[in-house]
């Protein structure tokens, strides 16, 4: 009996220091994952971690780089390419104030002294320049004053004015038919609403806004070749069509701005921001303009691309408002004359007097 109770109080003894070492054990083993030294693993894994993210994070900003085609661009800090409409529609207005800083003067460029007058001038204007316009306007109008004039007048007479201008035959047909429509179904006086002018023949959307905007002083945004290519550069619009265009952008200004709108669009666009070789390095609005870097940016090479007042040069029109005149413009020269351009104002960018001035063959294209 006492042996067994001997036997059985070693056995309780046994067991109950088995558990305690065990018990010992079990904390000896937070203790050492606890343990500052061994701390420091964790941490050391967490840094690579988080890199690793960084890492993946800015591959897809270098991707979208790549297939936007502007690697290698100088591109100011401004716009975001994540640009909301609110900030699209703070973007666009303040380079329309820009705008109508470096440009007060802005003004149709086609000689016109009445609706009928500009219609006609607009029409004519298709693929060539106002410029070659306005030389061969003076002596149709003087001929043919009124739409009964015109379309009574003898087609091949007509054709013969208009041959400077290039396609006269199209054109002559055109502008007869647009004074027929004018004499018999308006009485011989343009009609000043839109969708009565787009009746005309030759006549459509951005024909009818030049004449309302600048005949009536009816709100109209034109689309020519110059503004469709400088709204799509400023990444106003993506849109390709005119009417499109046309919608957007209108959409981006109160209806008051669109005349003058338009008239700054296309004066930039024929002075500076070029369709082959923009001024990058001379326009005044480069911090706003998402393709800057596309022309030259260096300031005295890109002041060499500057054309027409900006460029010392004479203007379009052979009577523009006396707003040019007083700003430095210079009249062009009417069909026929010498090609020597007027003495300009002085200053570094300016021709010397009796420097030849810019051909009919200008690449500006006319607002028709």
């Amino acid at each position: 009996m006492k042996k067994a109770a001997t036997a059985k109080k070693a056995a309780t003894v046994k067991k109950a220091v088995t558990v305690k070492k065990a018990t010992a054990a079990a904390k000896a083993a937070p203790a050492e994952e606890s343990a500052p030294g061994k701390k420091a693993v964790p941490a050391k894994k967490a840094v690579p971690a988080k890199k690793a993210v960084s890492a993946k994070k800015a591959a897809p900003a270098k991707k979208a780089v790549a297939d936007d085609g502007t690697a290698g661009r100088v591109a100011p800090a401004k716009p975001p390419r994540d640009e909301s409409h609110t900030a699209l529609v703070r973007r666009a207005r303040r380079i329309n104030r820009e705008l109508a800083e470096v440009y007060p003067y802005a003004h149709p460029e086609l000689d016109f002294e009445n609706p009928f007058q500009l219609v006609v001038a607009t029409v004519l204007s298709a693929q060539t320049t106002d410029l070659r316009v306005n030389q061969t306007t003076p002596a149709l109008f003087a001929k043919y004053p009124t739409p009964e004039d015109l379309a009574a007048a003898n087609p091949e007479e007509v054709e013969e004015i208009l041959r400077p201008t290039g396609f006269f035959r199209a054109k002559t047909k055109s502008v007869m038919s647009l004074s027929k429509a004018l004499r018999d179904d308006f009485g011989g006086e343009v009609p000043g609403r839109l969708e009565d002018l787009v009746k005309l023949p030759g006549v459509g959307r951005k024909t009818a806004f030049v004449v309302l905007g600048n005949a009536f002083g009816r709100p109209g945004i034109t689309v020519d070749t110059h503004f469709q290519r400088l709204v799509r550069r400023w990444e106003w619009t993506a849109e390709k069509e005119p009417d499109k265009i046309e919608r957007a952008v209108g959409e981006l200004f109160p209806k008051t701005d669109w005349t003058m709108l338009s008239h700054h669009v296309i004066f930039h666009g024929r002075r500076i921001c070029h369709a082959r070789k923009p001024a990058c390095g001379a326009c005044p609005i480069a911090p706003l303009c998402p393709a800057y870097g596309e022309g030259e940016t260096d300031p005295e090479k890109a002041k060499k691309l500057l054309k027409y007042e900006k460029g010392g040069f004479p203007g379009q029109r052979l009577n523009p408002p006396q707003s040019y005149l007083d700003a430095g413009g210079i009249p062009a020269p009417p069909l026929g004359a010498p090609a020597a351009a007027p003495p300009a104002p002085a200053g570094p960018d300016s021709p010397a007097p009796g420097s030849a001035a810019p051909g009919p063959g200008s690449p500006s294209r006319g607002t028709g």
